[in-house]
């Protein structure tokens, strides 16, 4: 306002002033006034005024430059040269584009523009150009004529300060995106103090790129010949097994939880199930992610799609999760988790060995310090039911009936070993009481039964019921029971304060014996051979047992025809079967199977493999005297009536 004359109307009141008084000039010290320059005028506004002495401004006023240094010499005055001429044929440019939305038209959403701008530095106007596209169907050309445009309602017009690389601008509405210059400008901005944007690519229009696949020549793959039927006979059942952890601890209250991934290689679906632990806390649900197509990135979708549900189709997820994108060491993330894979199984290892080459498989460390937890102390067990049922009051707030093994149950189920033993007691009406001590293998529980004698005074029936026997001195609350170890010829086994001595045995126990004796000491199993009086040879197993067959005249031979209509239906339903059980034992490929290859596939449709049996097959298909089956020869005993 300082420089419109002093006028009525020209005179403005400064609202932040409020103070109007004026400062006082005089100070006191040591009780005398003495005079003192006021600093701050009337409403607040500073004095300026000369601080140096009375001494220090007559030296200034005494000192001349002339006299020690002498006339300084004028430098002469530069050339007036005019704005208009200096600028003159000088302009920027800038490369930029615009999106023009396309309404009503199946074939396009929007359209991609690229124009240039100019902007003439003589008088600071601006023209958009846009360059001439083949066919497009636009009116192209100059868009706007070079003129000074207004930036905003205030009467600023646009500056080559207001322009740079990754900036908008808006034109009477219509905005333009500047991805690059060229070097001149670049020069130019940089040279006025301007940090010039990194460029950035010009996007393509959809529509454009679609018409020039159209025009391009076309050209045709070959479909492969593994169609989704193929993938299904060949895949089925063939599932990646991928070890992972979820590591969650950078959020609130978040942890590292174990899971496992699964890759069905017959419909290239994914499901990651979780691994739940004692006392995790956690609900029993086993399945966080369901066995689905999971897309690399959900989000990935461009925003000109036309979405009007949540759901993602085919034709928006370009890219699904396939096998080689997953890799031990490596963290796949799965709809925003993170889930980092350290082991796999075997069948997984073997495929990328076989499908990718891959041979290093090395596992990764993943697992983090356990916190100590308290340890939770069992009281004295106080004869009130069994152990387990007291046991399950202290582990739980609300009891609940103890756990079973339905594994070892499902496995040993109806196997039974039987004893025949007698008691040994300090009464003489006991001593010499036979007994029969059923031992269950499904639950390790044992029943005791006294058959009954005649004119023996004593009813027999069921000693015992079904129920687990603790070895004597082992203490009620850790106590130990008696296994099928503990039983042998002579043993001695303390049933409640009663005495029992194993006298003999079924054939099935030492049966049992010998198969798992990995179990058993080698001391028990030879008792019970003594006892039993034979010595028994290792035989072929059909369906987990021996078989010992007692065969009468003609048996043989029904026996063999049987087999060979087993064969003939394997046959008569898929030929290729033939060759493929052939080539499966000819592992030396010598052309021809001997015995043992002909009771191995025998073994494997569960038909007989006695010797008997395979000797007259081994008769019927061939005359070579070392018993050699050839390919033709096996075809024609197979396929013949």
């Amino acid at each position: 306002m300082e420089g419109l004359p002093f006028l009525p109307g020209n005179s403005f009141r400064d609202p932040t002033v409020g103070k109007y008084h004026r400062s006082h000039s005089l100070n006191y010290k040591n009780g005398y006034a003495v005079p003192k320059l006021p600093e701050v005028g009337i409403g607040g506004k500073p004095i300026v005024y000369n601080q140096l002495s009375e001494q220090e401004l007559d030296e200034l006023a005494n000192f001349n430059p002339t006299l020690t240094y002498g006339q300084a010499k004028q430098a002469p005055p530069e050339d007036f040269v005019p704005g208009h001429v200096a600028w003159d044929k000088k302009v920027l440019k800038f490369n930029a584009f615009f999106k023009q939305t396309v309404h009503e038209s199946p074939d396009e959403y929007y359209r991609v523009r690229p124009v240039d701008i100019f902007y003439y530095l003589e008088d600071d106007s601006i023209s958009v150009v846009e360059p001439h596209v083949e066919n497009s169907g636009m009116p192209q050309g100059k868009l706007i004529k070079r003129q000074r445009l207004p930036k905003n309602d205030q009467g600023d017009n646009w500056h080559w300060k207001d322009i740079n690389n990754g900036v908008n601008v808006t034109f009477y509405g219509k905005i333009f995106h500047i991805v690059n210059c060229d070097e001149f400008t670049k020069n130019f901005l940089e040279s006025e103090g301007l940090d010039v944007n990194p460029s950035e690519g010009l996007p393509t229009d959809p529509y454009i790129e679609r018409r020039k696949e159209a025009a391009a020549l076309r050209t045709y793959n070959t479909p492969s010949s593994f169609d989704k039927l193929k993938q299904f006979m060949e895949l089925d059942r063939k599932v990646l097994r991928f070890y992972c952890v979820w590591d969650d601890r950078d959020n609130m209250f978040g942890e590292m939880r174990p899971f496992v991934i699964h890759y069905y290689l017959v419909d290239d679906t994914l499901e990651v199930r979780e691994v739940h632990k004692a006392n995790d806390g956690r609900d029993p649900f086993p399945v966080l992610i369901g066995r689905h197509k999971v897309p690399k990135d959900r989000y990935k979708v461009e925003s000109s799609f036309p979405a009007v549900v949540m759901e993602l189709s085919d034709n928006e997820i370009k890219e699904y999760y396939t096998p080689k994108d997953f890799k031990i060491g490596e963290t796949v993330v799965v709809y925003g988790r993170r889930f980092l894979l350290f082991d796999c199984d075997n069948f997984t290892k073997a495929f990328y060995y076989h499908h990718f080459g891959q041979t290093e498989f090395n596992p990764v460390e993943v697992n983090e310090k356990i916190r100590d937890l308290p340890k939770m102390e069992i009281p004295p067990y106080n004869h009130f039911g069994s152990l387990e049922d007291s046991l399950q009051s202290c582990l739980s707030l609300i009891p609940q009936p103890p756990k079973k093994d339905f594994i070892k149950m499902l496995e040993n189920d109806h196997k039974v070993l039987r004893f025949e033993a007698i008691m040994d007691s300090v009464r003489p009406e006991d001593n010499g009481r036979r007994f029969i001590i059923s031992y269950r293998l499904a639950d390790d529980m044992m029943t005791i039964y006294e058959p009954p004698v005649r004119n023996s005074g004593i009813i027999g029936g069921k000693f015992l019921e079904r129920t687990r026997v603790a070895k004597p001195g082992c203490p009620p609350d850790q106590p130990v029971f008696y296994g099928p170890q503990d039983f042998y010829i002579g043993a001695v086994i303390d049933v409640f304060k009663h005495r029992f001595v194993i006298m003999d045995a079924d054939e099935y126990v030492l049966k049992y014996m010998e198969d798992h004796k990995s179990q058993f000491p080698e001391q028990t199993i030879q008792t019970l051979r003594e006892r039993l009086g034979q010595t028994r040879q290792e035989k072929e197993m059909i369906k987990g047992g021996p078989m010992k067959v007692r065969r009468n005249d003609g048996d043989l031979d029904i026996l063999v025809r049987q087999v060979r209509a087993q064969l003939k239906k394997i046959a008569i339903t898929d030929k290729t079967r033939v060759d493929e059980m052939f080539l499966r034992y000819n592992k030396d490929r010598t052309g021809f199977i001997d015995a043992n290859n002909m009771r191995n596939l025998c073994r494997s449709l569960q038909l007989p493999v006695d010797d008997d049996v395979i000797n007259a097959l081994i008769a019927q298909c061939t005359t070579d005297p070392e018993g050699k089956i050839s390919l033709e020869d096996f075809r024609k005993f197979v396929e013949s009536s």
